[in-house]
């Protein structure tokens, strides 16, 4: 086992006792404001290409499952935008991690129909477990302010960003060490 598991499962179970409670508080206070279950599960494409659920706390009202449109098809709530803005609604997702489907930092996963129709020297980024965080989340952290101004968002999304993210996360693979993926953790949070 290499450094970077073993630094992910210890820093996830400090932060699941840390963020516990806060996110028993997000999770009813989503539930409250959705009307549904506060937390939202859904289904990713992971390391070889494998499906799995992802674990994010619910900020839209309404059934959902295009994540490039959601915020001009479904309401995003008033904890939802709070949520959205800190990032707080991916804190869950410390139980992917600790269940072993994701890693604090690695290609962001993403829906059926992207990743998994991945072809060539594409895959690469199959090889690796997906992140919280990674190079890609840095630089489009305002992704959903960037597809929100586009009159045909999921076209600029396959188009656009969709190619522009494959690129650096192929890069991010072809030169992943522990200190990188440190100063990309500490740059997501700070």
């Amino acid at each position: 086992m290499g450094l970077k598991p073993i630094f992910d499962y210890t820093l996830a179970s400090i932060l699941l006792v840390v963020f516990a409670f806060p996110m028993l508080l997000m999770w009813l206070i989503a539930s409250w404001d959705t009307g549904q279950n506060g937390f939202f599960i859904h289904t990713r494409i992971g390391k070889n290409a494998k499906p799995f659920k992802m674990f994010k706390i619910r900020t839209l009202k309404g059934d959902y499952t295009d994540s490039i449109t959601t915020e001009k098809t479904h309401q995003l709530t008033k904890s939802g935008r709070f949520f959205t803005r800190y990032k707080l609604d991916e804190l869950p997702q410390i139980l992917n991690i600790l269940n072993g489907t994701m890693s604090f930092v690695g290609p962001r996963p993403d829906v059926a129909g992207y990743a998994d129709e991945l072809e060539g020297e594409d895959r690469i980024i199959l090889s690796v477990k997906p992140g919280i965080t990674g190079p890609a989340q840095l630089k489009y952290r305002n992704e959903r302010e960037i597809l929100n101004k586009q009159s045909d968002p999921k076209k600029f999304n396959d188009e656009v960003l969709w190619r522009d993210k494959v690129e650096i996360n192929k890069a991010y693979v072809r030169n992943q060490n522990f200190m990188k993926d440190l100063k990309i953790l500490w740059n997501t949070v700070f």
